[in-house]
């Protein structure tokens, strides 16, 4: 078992080893370069690296954490997640970088399908981490606190004042933040936004907040999408890369120039008690040339209690309610015939000899998306095991949503269109 574990845990870093990636690719147009925080890019990946058994933990706690998250927006609720002796976090798997004020300040912003406002780290921050620089608004010509009577104030959750400046508090996973509401110019690629409202972090508690902020790609008020809407006509779509990949890097395409003719396309369902969220019509999954036997209840859209099915750029490996996850793996564990299976931390369904992988085909009302092995196994360094890289909805949480996640997203071109409201899927290697 020991063995395996450090096999897997390779397969995931391995491009940190004697690797030489192109870090230097600029952004062009309306088109940001998408950074792995793993990857030998990123100044947030592992410095030092973590024991088998921490690494393995933190890949299993992100997820944990994440789906916690979600369960918290889909319930209206601020839950923040408690760890029994461990610290959990769940920051975002993907960074761009963007440009802040007058000189521009370069940060790494996480990106977020499943948030709208951002939010930066500014300087003086109590609790905000260490690891990298922050937004310092005083060396901004074009920064300005947003007023508590401005509308902008009344689209944050739980508005305060001190003094005429809005202010906020938030709960992201298991960190809490206060923020004052701001403004100043943003810039992505090469396009300009001039008085682009964020939060401006000031005081933080817990260590899931990405360390220089996030850039929230919902559909809120406060998103990217709502402020750009002129200029992106809130459409938007990314590739992220494969897991295996020596790079770590895709790319987020804003607004409808260059997006992919050749697209499947599903309906982008609207949940108003959390509209942010990316639902999307889930009907059935098949195993091989066999569709599942699942009740519909598993993937019925219920804006009254969250159910439903998302998509999400945070969470790594696509989570299931019981009643479809089961029959799923039952399916598959079935076409492996005798074959022991074994399990690895959250993966129930692995291997440790060689077998006939079925193919797994999600399908959605108006578009067939069958994934490539690389989007639904796992597999040791060695290739001695495979894993089926899914599970179940943990009890934990809100047992009634369905998260697609980037695990299974990679290599795929994602197309987010609010105004038709509709989301398209395309193959395309990005890696």
């Amino acid at each position: 078992m020991r063995t395996l574990l450090i096999s897997l845990v390779i397969l995931f870093f391995s491009m940190v080893q004697g690797l030489s990636p192109n870090c230097n690719i600029q952004d062009q147009g309306s088109t940001l370069q998408v950074i792995n925080v793993n990857s030998p890019c990123s100044p947030f990946r592992p410095k030092t690296p973590l024991s088998w058994q921490d690494t393995v933990l933190q890949m299993q706690s992100k997820d944990k954490a994440r789906l916690q998250y979600l369960s918290s927006l889909v319930a209206g609720k601020s839950i923040v997640p408690i760890a029994s002796g461990r610290t959990i976090t769940q920051n975002p798997t993907y960074i761009v970088r963007a440009n802040i004020g007058t000189p521009p300040q370069t940060l790494l912003l996480a990106v977020d399908t499943s948030n709208d406002a951002a939010w930066v780290p500014c300087t003086g921050c109590v609790g905000c981490s260490s690891a990298a620089p922050v937004f310092d608004s005083a060396n901004s010509s074009t920064f300005k606190s947003v007023d508590c009577s401005a509308d902008q104030c009344k689209q944050v959750p739980s508005p305060t004042c001190v003094g005429t400046t809005c202010g906020f508090n938030k709960t992201y996973g298991g960190s809490t933040f206060a923020a004052n509401l701001v403004q100043d110019t943003l810039v992505l690629a090469t396009d300009p936004v001039p008085g682009y409202t964020f939060g401006c972090i000031q005081t933080a508690t817990g260590s899931s907040l990405p360390a220089q902020g996030l850039l929230g790609l919902g559909r809120g008020p406060l998103s990217l999408l709502s402020q750009t809407d002129s200029l992106y006509k809130s459409t938007f779509s990314y590739c992220l890369p494969s897991y295996k990949s020596t790079n770590f890097s895709g790319s987020l395409r804003l607004g409808p120039n260059s997006q992919p003719k050749k697209i499947k396309y599903t309906q982008l369902l609207k949940n108003p008690r959390r509209s942010s969220l990316y639902y999307v019509n889930l009907m059935a999954i098949r195993v091989g040339n066999r569709i599942v036997d699942i009740p519909a209840t598993a993937f019925a859209f219920d804006p009254n209690t969250g159910a439903g099915t998302v998509i999400d750029s945070g969470t790594i490996f696509t989570s299931l309610v019981k009643a479809a996850y089961i029959p799923v793996r039952d399916e598959f564990r079935r076409r492996m015939g005798n074959s022991t299976v074994s399990s690895l931390g959250g993966f129930d369904t692995c291997y440790t000899v060689p077998i006939t992988i079925p193919t797994i085909t999600f399908i959605f009302s108006g578009m067939n998306v069958t994934l490539p092995q690389d989007n639904f196994i796992i597999r040791s360094t060695a290739g001695t095991t495979s894993c089926l890289a899914m599970a179940a909805a943990a009890d934990n949480v809100n047992s009634v949503l369905n998260v697609f996640a980037n695990f299974q997203q990679q290599n795929h071109r994602i197309l987010i269109d609010v105004p038709n409201t509709k989301l398209g899927v395309a193959r395309e290697t990005c890696s």
